[in-house]
């Protein structure tokens, strides 16, 4: 044989063993598909929950016991700011007006740094536990006991869109499915007649990246959140005018009739199985979203709880607006959904700071607004799934996507962006309160003591939900997905 072959290949043993590598890629493209591959050494294997196209949203098992059966998150859009509510630091005081050591060499999003600056508003001990919170949300403080603090929040971008995304998505890029998605994909709805998440807008408008906040991404259509608030209700809910209910529930049940028979001389077709399941809960819908979302049944003293009796000025305004959107997240929780997600603060180009936390110039005034409209009418609603009994089985979870700086903004009176460390708040089912966990340094610039990234913040949400992170998975172009991507520790410590 010439010396240029090798003797222990030739051109019947290349195609036996192409062929043997190509089956076994195929092989394993299967198993991985359908969640059957042997977990890699000290790993753990996907579980992808099982879900019936005809009833997406029916109730599924959690991994393993929950600690809520519920989220409510509430999303202040914005950045807003720790070092002002809720992280007291007595050296930012102590220096105020001088330069922070190190800080001109930081670069941050709108530029250079002026001197540290103490918050416009003084902080006072709170509750039994005396916790020290910001006279800007007094009503909050008030319930300091109630929560969990976590002080030593990282981030990934200073930008907000990105920043909304990775708080709500754990990605900066859009298309990656948010957390409520993630949730409902897991555990289905208690309730058939709504969905198993809602999204509530700010009265005055969405956050910058807007439906990305709620999207399902690349999970089915199923599990996309539906955005709607006291406000602006779902679209094309009423019956058309000349149609009777009688005639509406007639036509209704005709359609289904029609859509049975169908579906039966299609029975493995699931994605005509997953539209008419989409269609009918959109029926449903015309009866029990109204009744949800009819604000105008609430007792006088509920309302002026809330705050949703404010009239005068437009702060006024906006903040009973915040306040109906909080009374429908207690009623949606009441009624079983899964997720419901609460956004205080919107974007609007070319109002910088006028309607969310994005205080950059003259933060006093801007905060001064963004703190009436979010204190009253948020400790109205976690006093009151508290006094229904609510907070037994529903996570609270407070968060924005990045924190502001402990210095004002050269030639500015306001805080440039700051993800190097900032604060969230947790309440209800699940965890330990009154409790505080991490720290930021000095002056509030970065976490320093218990670093918790946002992966480490999601995993522990679902962990409370009964959910592991590691596991809960789609795949997805070749690749296990995940909430927390390939990242993410569980902040055992908060846990009750």
């Amino acid at each position: 044989m010439p010396e240029r072959f090798h003797p222990f290949l030739n051109r019947r043993a290349f195609l036996s063993h192409s062929a043997t590598a190509l089956s076994g890629m195929a092989l394993t493209q299967l198993l991985g598909r359908d969640g059957l591959m042997a977990a890699e050494a000290g790993g753990k294997s996907p579980i992808r929950p099982k879900i019936n196209s005809a009833n997406p949203n029916a109730v599924r098992d959690p991994h393993f016991a929950p600690r809520a059966k519920q989220v409510l998150m509430i999303f202040s859009a914005g950045g807003c700011s720790h070092l002002d509510t809720f992280d007291y630091k007595p050296e930012l005081i102590k220096r105020h007006g001088q330069p922070m050591p190190g800080g001109d060499k930081i670069v941050t999003f709108q530029g250079g740094q002026g001197s540290l600056t103490k918050s416009p508003w003084e902080f006072r001990p709170r509750g039994q536990s005396g916790k020290m919170v910001s006279d800007l949300v007094p009503r909050l403080g008030e319930l300091a006991d109630e929560m969990c603090f976590i002080h030593s929040l990282k981030g990934k971008t200073n930008t907000h869109g990105p920043g909304e995304n990775f708080m709500n998505t754990g990605f900066t890029l859009d298309g990656f499915p948010s957390i409520g998605a993630w949730t409902t994909y897991a555990l289905g709805s208690a309730n058939d007649n709504l969905p198993a998440y809602v999204a509530i807008p700010d009265p005055r408008g969405v956050p910058q990246s807007a439906g990305n906040c709620w999207n399902p991404g690349f999970l089915p259509a199923a599990f996309q959140g539906t955005d709607f608030n006291a406000t602006k209700p779902l679209r094309n809910l009423a019956r058309p005018q000349g149609i009777s209910a009688q005639k509406d529930l007639s036509t209704r049940e005709f359609i289904a009739q029609i859509n049975r028979h169908h579906l039966n001389q299609y029975p493995g077709d699931t994605e005509l199985a997953a539209r008419i399941s989409s269609y009918e809960l959109a029926a449903r819908m015309q009866l029990s979203v109204p009744e949800v979302s009819d604000i105008s049944t609430e007792p006088a003293h509920v309302l002026k709880m809330y705050g949703a009796d404010a009239t005068g000025n437009t702060t006024q305004n906006v903040k009973a607006g915040y306040a109906r959107n909080c009374i429908l997240a207690r009623r949606l929780i009441e009624k079983g959904v899964r997720f419901v997600q609460l956004f205080n603060g919107a974007y609007q180009v070319g109002g910088e700071g006028t309607s969310n936390w994005d205080g950059h110039k003259v933060l006093k005034d801007q905060y001064t607004v963004h703190g009436e409209i979010l204190d009253q009418p948020t400790a109205a609603l976690l006093t009151d799934l508290k006094q229904r009994g609510l907070l037994k089985d529903t996570l609270v979870v407070w968060c924005t996507e990045f924190g502001r700086m402990p210095t004002f903004q050269a030639g500015a009176s306001g805080r440039d962006h700051n993800p190097a460390g900032f604060t969230a708040w947790l309440a209800g089912a699940g965890v330990k309160a009154p409790f505080s966990f991490g720290a930021t340094d000095d002056f509030g610039y970065q976490a320093v003591e218990k670093v918790a990234t946002v992966y480490d913040f999601h995993a522990t949400i679902l962990q409370i939900l009964g959910l592991d992170h590691e596991r809960l998975s789609f795949y997805h172009n070749g690749i296990e997905r995940r909430l927390t991507d390939v990242h993410g520790e569980v902040l055992k410590e908060i846990l009750t």
